[in-house]
């Protein structure tokens, strides 16, 4: 039935019972069991055959809440660690069982797989772009509302600085940020009356961030706002639309010059609104930090698919998948550098790792066993300095 007065959106029992899929799923499914297939196991790997154009690598999250919606079921799972940097073609995870266990979860594991994946990925690349410069999430405007704790989440693990969801406190321990909106100031009516109610209300940990785009150009609004706040002002933000935006380093090349001139160098300067990598690199050395959203928020997608490529009909493994994908199920070897070598499940380890007296490191390890969780959960923050210790190996 059609609801009239609520959020059209899928329940976490819906989802993690099967629900939330696509109906040949179902179907398949219904089908194998009734013919006798229910004990026929396959191995399938989960993997990227073609990564967004200009992209080199990605970085996998939402992990975590994959291996809980394959919890319970009885199959083994083997993946790479949640933040993990990956090339194209690289296998991902391997679910390992009966494949009535876990067919009708194909569509909300993949679903959930790639979204996680896009947007750490995108901020990744941002962050990479930003270097040291702080780089924050303001994208919750661009997605589903019921999205927020996990595109923040995203978002943190792909090495960003700060989110401004207020539900990040709640679900991932983590208080919001963010400054004040042009909506507050035009509400007041004057931008100065603005920034001081802010500065007399908001509590002495909160930094005083003046917006100073909303009436008049920003140079002249950055110098009102620290005329009148003087040294309690942290920084200002320009959110120049691009209609008004010319070119944009110019523009704050100006700001910083204007400050430093007249005294205010502890002033630093923040920019948001339609940011990606290129804008960044373009203004890192001279900005303090940034609010990047749609970019991150709405990025490329990280194309996984899930295909069975071995299959155990009683009288042992054997290779087997659909045309353009590779039969077999495989392992990823990692040594220092991110240098990687991908060899067939069942091979043993590669020698030594060149020129370090470290072992290759096989990347897809043991998360489930028949169905239970053998992993601790990570906290988010160690996720996130895997991934900046992964881009800080990575070439500019």
């Amino acid at each position: 039935m059609e609801p009239g007065n609520t959020l059209r959106v899928a329940s976490v029992d819906e989802i993690l019972s099967g629900q939330a899929t696509d109906i040949y799923f179902k179907r398949a499914r219904e089908i194998l069991e009734k013919e006798g297939y229910s004990n026929v196991r396959v191995r399938a790997e989960l993997h990227v055959y073609g990564l967004p154009r200009g992209y080199e690598w990605a970085i996998l999250a939402g992990v975590e809440e994959a291996l809980h919606l394959l919890e319970g079921r009885n199959v083994d799972v083997y993946s790479m660690r949640e933040g993990t940097l990956f090339r194209d073609r690289y296998p991902l995870m391997l679910i390992e069982g009966p494949y009535t266990q876990f067919a009708e979860v194909e569509t909300a594991l993949l679903g959930l797989l790639r979204h996680y994946t896009s947007i750490a990925t995108k901020a990744a690349r941002v962050k990479k772009a930003a270097g040291d410069t702080q780089v924050l999430f303001f994208g919750l405007r661009s997605i589903h509302p019921v999205l927020q704790p996990m595109a923040d989440r995203a978002a943190l693990i792909g090495g960003l600085d700060g989110v401004s969801g207020v539900l990040s406190e709640k679900y991932l321990g983590v208080p919001p940020r963010g400054t004040m909106p042009h909506s507050f100031i035009i509400t007041v009516g004057d931008q100065e009356r603005a920034w001081g109610l802010f500065d007399k209300h908001m509590p002495p940990e909160v930094p005083r961030i003046a917006l100073v785009d909303t009436f008049y150009d920003e140079r002249e609004e950055a110098l009102r706002a620290a005329k009148l706040l003087g040294e309690k002002l942290h920084g200002v933000r320009l959110d120049t639309p691009s209609s008004r935006r010319g070119n944009m380093r110019r523009i704050v090349e100006e700001v910083r010059w204007a400050l430093d001139i007249n005294g205010y160098r502890h002033v630093k300067i923040f920019v948001s609104g339609g940011l990606d990598e290129e804008t960044i690199r373009n203004l890192r050395d001279i900005v303090d930090g940034f609010g990047v959203g749609t970019s991150i928020a709405f990025p490329p997608s990280i194309d996984i698919s899930m295909d069975i490529v071995e299959v155990d009909r009683g009288e042992g493994w054997r290779p087997l998948s659909k045309r353009g994908k590779l039969p077999g199920a495989r392992q990823v070897y990692r040594c220092p550098g991110l240098v990687d070598q991908i060899v067939p499940w069942s091979s043993p380890s590669p020698p030594g790792c060149h020129g370090s007296s470290k072992a290759p490191k096989p990347l897809l390890e043991k998360a489930l066993e028949k169905g239970s969780l053998l992993w601790e959960p990570e906290p988010l923050e160690k996720i996130r300095e895997r991934v900046l210790e992964q881009l800080r190996s990575l070439p500019e």
